[in-house]
């Protein structure tokens, strides 16, 4: 008999990558398409699940009826768990697919992305922000990701969001000037000093899009704007007390960290002063979980074979 398949699946809010692989870790097809969080990229799950799904499959030659088993991590997806199940089941039906497909949250996959590990510590920063631990392989403790509107602090979109309150602050006279004003408002297409254009723009786009603006904050801290410089620490301290917070209520004796989205894994003053303040305060060098859909093949392969694999496997997958 053939040797079965298994399909990892990263649908991030702007971003649903996914991959196919054989039990021992090596990746036969890659795909992708446009992000599935319904609350901060408007997009509907099912049909961006359904797209990267097809999209695989179309790389992958005979590979379909050899699947046996797909993982997909969804972000925010712990807030509507049945809800993210049945969104991963309808899309694949909708790709052609049989055998089993589990839904789990994005904090699952980042950290096996990350590490083949069972018991560590997770700090995710790119749309949206969230710290989290893991023992025995489970998720135990969680600390924020709960969205653009009501926290997601130190992420990508709040950071794009509060370079464009500086911004309006600087224009009505509550707040110093600043070379965030023109440097947003060229991203956002409009004159800089119309306040009310830029508002249009922001509101025009959905939470999510926000996100792209924060490398700018970045860059103009890295330059020496006032304003951005004092944005990227507020993002850093931010974060660093979501994860200084989860691993205390964990508190796990050494653990592994893993960093995971665009914020922590982009060269930038936030990913610098979370880096030195791991190696600082746990002692280690924090691992990286750049591609998402690897720790939902290192999941998925777990269950097909009802133990963790060789870390070779995570090896292969992560290369």
């Amino acid at each position: 008999m053939p040797e079965p398949l298994v399909i990892g699946v990263d649908a991030g809010a702007t971003t649903t990558r996914c991959a196919l692989s054989d039990l021992d870790g090596t990746v036969r097809a890659r795909a992708e398409s446009g992000g599935a969080n319904r609350n901060s990229s408007g997009a509907a799950p099912v049909e961006a699940l359904t797209a990267a799904l097809r999209n695989l499959l179309a790389r992958s030659g005979d590979d379909a009826a050899r699947v046996a088993l797909g993982v997909v991590g969804i972000a925010g997806g712990a807030a509507a768990r049945g809800a993210t199940q049945a969104a991963a089941e309808a899309a694949w039906r909708a790709a052609g697919l049989g055998g089993r497909v589990v839904a789990v949250t994005d904090l699952e996959v980042g950290f096996a992305a990350g590490s083949p590990a069972p018991d560590g510590l997770l700090l995710l920063a790119g749309t949206g922000a969230v710290g989290a631990a893991f023992a025995g392989g489970r998720l135990t403790h969680r600390c924020d990701g709960y969205g653009w509107l009501l926290g997601d602090e130190g992420s990508a979109v709040w950071l794009g969001r509060a370079g464009l309150r500086a911004v309006l602050r600087a224009l009505d006279g509550r707040g110093p000037a600043t070379a965030l004003t023109r440097t947003l408002s060229a991203l956002l297409g409009v004159p800089a000093g119309d306040d009310q254009a830029l508002l249009r723009a922001a509101f025009d786009r959905p939470p999510a899009a926000l996100g792209a603006l924060a490398p700018a904050v970045s860059a103009l801290a890295v330059h020496g704007d006032a304003v951005a410089v004092a944005l990227v620490e507020e993002a850093a301290e931010h974060l660093l007390h979501t994860l200084e917070t989860v691993a205390g209520r964990a508190a796990l004796p050494r653990p592994a960290v893993v960093l995971a989205g665009s914020v922590l894994l982009s060269p930038g003053p936030v990913a610098d002063r979370i880096r030195a303040a791991v190696r600082e305060r746990y002692r280690i060098v924090p691992m990286a979980a750049t591609y998402g859909p690897a720790g939902a093949l290192w999941l998925a392969i777990t269950q097909v074979i009802g133990a963790a694999p060789d870390a070779r496997v995570h090896a292969r997958l992560t290369r």
